[in-house]
């Protein structure tokens, strides 16, 4: 079902929600003149409720749209972003759209910060990583009336358009080939959750299916550090002190995996006969290491260009001319560090 039409909020909107003049609450959100802080509170308040994102193109252009597309993704210093971006990038060349990016280090205040910012200069359109959002940007992606997609996830009810996978399928296939290769004590070691709700999908689908078959997680550690291959040694290292008859080690990202990996091979531990282990992402980057780790390619340079072809296609054709909902199927990769029984 198509959402219905949005219409753009205007002074008057935030005025009649405030209880004061549109030339006060010009005013406020301009930072100029004389007013006083409760007035002013009032006003930013009933602005940020309501969505309302002031208009920074002057004169003629006020009521059009610029040929940018905002993109608002958690890191670049995650391998999984900038193949996104290729996709959108190249699906945007010779479009006459320009994408413009925001990073929000996975901070819910940043996000709204970068949506405001990219939201003034009217767009033509956004790419947001993620379904979860505050209510303050929800409202204002809501009002925003121009495509909205939201990318990398399906788990859960999207603002206008979405393109991804379903993490908790993630997290549940790869827990169907651990059990069926017959591993029982199984520690998992994650980054940014909860912050990163895609990685605590991909656990939940992940131990649900574990508990299914009747088998408890045996360790498990969470750090908010990013996806260093330090860091998969340091964690490693610590379960394996902590748990040492874990038999499988399931890692929330490839990096971190990856220095699992070779923290097992120095220490001259069968893999995947003692112990076995996988990521996420399928990281090509990762191709060179002394073992191919079992991983599961989530589909992103793919997502990057769905995403951007929904905005092309609106901006070439018109409102109803892309599609809301857009599943792709995460592809296993079970490598040498897994089992095959």
């Amino acid at each position: 079902m198509n959402p219905p039409p949005r219409r753009p909020l205007t002074l008057r909107d935030v005025s009649e929600a405030s209880g004061v003049s549109e030339m006060t609450v010009s005013r406020v959100l301009r930072n100029k003149g004389d007013v006083s802080a409760a007035t002013r509170t009032k006003v930013q308040e009933a602005a940020k409720r309501l969505g309302y994102v002031p208009n920074k193109i002057a004169g003629s252009l006020a009521s059009s749209r610029v040929n940018l597309v905002g993109v608002v993704i958690p890191s670049l210093s995650n391998m999984v972003f900038p193949e996104v971006l290729s996709g959108i990038s190249e699906r945007l060349d010779d479009t006459g759209l320009q994408p413009v990016v925001g990073v929000t280090d996975y901070l819910p205040e940043k996000e709204e910060k970068v949506l405001f910012e990219m939201l003034s200069w009217r767009p033509s359109g956004v790419i947001i990583a993620g379904l979860e959002h505050s209510e303050a940007s929800e409202a204002m992606l809501r009002q925003a009336g121009i495509p909205v997609i939201e990318i990398m996830d399906v788990d859960g009810v999207q603002i206008d358009s979405c393109v991804g996978i379903s993490h908790r399928r993630a997290g549940r296939m790869m827990a169907e080939q651990i059990i069926e290769a017959g591993y029982k004590r199984i520690g998992f070691m994650g980054t940014k959750m909860p912050r990163d709700h895609r990685a605590r999908k991909r656990f939940e689908g992940f131990t649900r299916t574990l508990a299914k078959a009747g088998i408890e997680i045996a360790d498990q550690d969470f750090y908010s550090g990013g996806s260093a291959l330090a860091k998969g040694r340091e964690m490693t290292q610590s379960m394996l002190e902590r748990t040492p008859d874990v038999d499988f080690l399931y890692f929330s990202n490839d990096m971190i995996g990856a220095g699992g990996l070779l923290y097992l091979l120095e220490k001259g531990i069968d893999v995947p006969g003692q112990i076995g282990l996988a990521g996420f992402n399928g990281v090509e980057l990762l191709d060179g290491l002394p073992m191919q780790l079992a991983t599961m390619d989530a589909c992103r340079k793919e997502i990057g260009l769905a995403a951007a072809d929904m905005i092309a296609k609106h901006y070439a054709e018109g409102a109803d001319s892309y599609e809301r909902r857009i599943e792709l199927e995460p592809k296993l990769a079970l490598g040498q560090t897994l089992l095959r029984r």
